[in-house]
């Protein structure tokens, strides 16, 4: 819907054109040279000179003197740090995870991570009747649930091992799920997570219900939180190459870049 409206509106084509300067610096590790970059625009040289010649008034990309390479300049750097300090993840995450609802017409949920582990801030419903106990402020097995497993693959290990050490020694917190073996079981489903981009949960630990999770990462790369699509066996196929776990790494992707991810 937004993105219909905004094609509604009157746009300025320059400010289009001079803009693809600007992503393909940013897109770059290293200063560019003024062929270089203007290719990786889709500019010619000659006019792409004159917006980085303004763009260089406004402070947004700098030229060196002595090669003649540009990066991007202070003003640039100042507005990536505003962005980022206006940045909410779970604002960020919203739209993506409606859209996965809709595309794949499940139940989808997001979860942050908090002082008793996963928790869940936000879910979706779809068409499909789903009747499971979640709902917002739901904090979520650590190890016994997809979304818990997506927080416990890219956490440290020792953040999660504390976690796992305070819970199943606290009878009043949810997650007591029996581990003989809490660096192998970590170990596995790190490599899980490595080898496909998702975690997942097959009948557990609602018997029918299965679930894909992946986790979203920040600008600095730490995971910001975690979406998790989940939906009864019947329509709900668990099988690594299932359409369903690539909308769930696609949709985490998604969101990573919305935060500004550039892994």
């Amino acid at each position: 819907m937004e993105q219909r409206v905004m094609r509604k509106q009157r746009a300025v084509q320059s400010v289009e054109v001079g803009g693809r300067l600007l992503i393909a610096l940013a897109q770059q590790a290293a200063a560019m040279t003024l062929k270089d970059l203007a290719a990786a625009a889709g500019l010619p040289a000659s006019r792409a000179h004159p917006y980085l010649v303004s763009f260089g008034r406004l402070g947004l990309i700098e030229q060196d003197a002595v090669s003649g390479r540009y990066a991007l300049g202070p003003a640039a750097l100042q507005l990536g740090l505003a962005c980022l300090h206006q940045l909410d993840p779970l604002k960020a995450a919203g739209p993506v995870a409606e859209a996965l609802s809709q595309q794949i017409d499940q139940t989808v949920a997001i979860a942050l991570w908090g002082n008793m582990g996963p928790a869940i801030v936000r879910v979706i419903e779809g068409s499909q009747p789903l009747h499971v106990n979640m709902r917002a402020g739901s904090v979520m097995a650590l190890l016994g649930t997809a979304t818990g497993r997506a927080f416990a693959a890219v956490l440290p290990a020792r953040v999660v091992k504390e976690m796992l050490a305070g819970l199943q020694g606290d009878a009043r917190r949810a997650d007591r799920t029996p581990v003989k073996d809490v660096a192998r079981e970590l170990e596995a489903i790190t490599a899980e997570y490595r080898r496909h981009g998702v975690t997942r949960a097959v009948g557990r630990p609602i018997p029918g219900v299965n679930a894909f999770s992946a986790p979203a990462f920040d600008h600095e790369g730490r995971p910001a939180l975690v979406l998790t699509a989940l939906g009864h066996e019947d329509n709900f196929p668990a099988g690594w190459e299932s359409p369903l776990a690539k909308a769930v790494r696609e949709a985490a992707a998604a969101v990573s870049h919305r935060l500004g991810h550039r892994g």
